[in-house]
């Protein structure tokens, strides 16, 4: 799935691969799927505005409403690729070691 969504790139800065985001030249349904899904989602969060937490309502608040759904299309599609990588199931609220010792 890495290889469909996301574009690499070698950076001659630091010598390290650095994923770019959702590339348009990847599976192309795939792409529109996750387009689409956040779409819905920021559809969602106009119809109820009380419900309208988190990052993706600031993003919204701040950013093209495009810009905004490219950006949760970004998201999900990495959290999909971690999840197929590392072979978990999806869990709702889900804190990683270091997050939670920073807390």
């Amino acid at each position: 799935m890495g290889p469909i969504i996301f574009r690499r790139f070698r950076s001659a800065y630091c010598g390290s691969d650095e994923a770019l985001g959702v590339s348009k030249r990847g599976d192309v349904y795939l792409r529109a799927l996750l387009i689409h899904g956040a779409r819905s989602v920021l559809h969602s969060l106009k119809r109820q505005p009380d419900r309208a937490e988190g990052w993706i309502a600031r993003v919204a608040a701040r950013r093209n409403p495009n810009i905004a759904a490219v950006a949760l299309a970004n998201k999900n599609a990495r959290t999909v690729w971690a999840l197929l990588a590392h072979g978990r199931d999806y869990q709702v609220g889900y804190r990683t070691v270091s997050a939670l010792a920073a807390a």
